[in-house]
């Protein structure tokens, strides 16, 4: 039975993309698959389209503990920048534009900070430690 589909469910034409962009299986003699590889990738983007923790992933797709093993390997090997990167370009193919950018803008904002921290990075520093002060912007409730 076919779960119903997600938004955030690659395309058919974004799974060649990415199959393309899959280093190719080593052997066939190992243990078969037991979840498509599609499945893991569209719990991959379900996941991070939606901001969910893993433990979250409905139950309609791959568990979680696969689907983190496989993420995790693939992060590792340079294939989740590889299917990135791919799908990047295709995408600017199909708004007609290069494969990559030509130009970047680059924002940057500075605070200036004593080395041995100031208010806040004490108060931080206190809170973690379980000391709470208590002063005249303290709510207590």
């Amino acid at each position: 039975m076919e779960r119903k589909a997600y938004p955030s469910d690659v395309t058919d034409e974004q799974w060649q993309t990415i199959e393309r962009a899959m280093p190719p299986h080593k052997s066939k003699a190992g243990r078969p698959r037991t979840y498509p590889l599609r499945e893991i990738w569209n719990a991959i983007f379900y996941l991070a389209r939606t901001g969910s923790a893993w433990r979250y992933l409905p139950h309609d797709f791959p568990p979680y503990a696969d689907v983190h093993e496989h993420y995790a390997r693939w992060r590792e090997d340079g294939t989740v920048k590889k299917v990135h990167d791919a799908l990047r370009v295709d995408l600017r193919a199909l708004e007609g534009r290069e494969d990559t950018p030509s130009a970047a803008i680059i924002d940057s904002q500075t605070v200036k900070t004593t080395d041995k921290g100031g208010f806040l990075a004490k108060r931080l520093l206190d809170m973690m430690q379980g000391r709470r002060r208590r002063g005249a912007r303290d709510i207590s409730l």
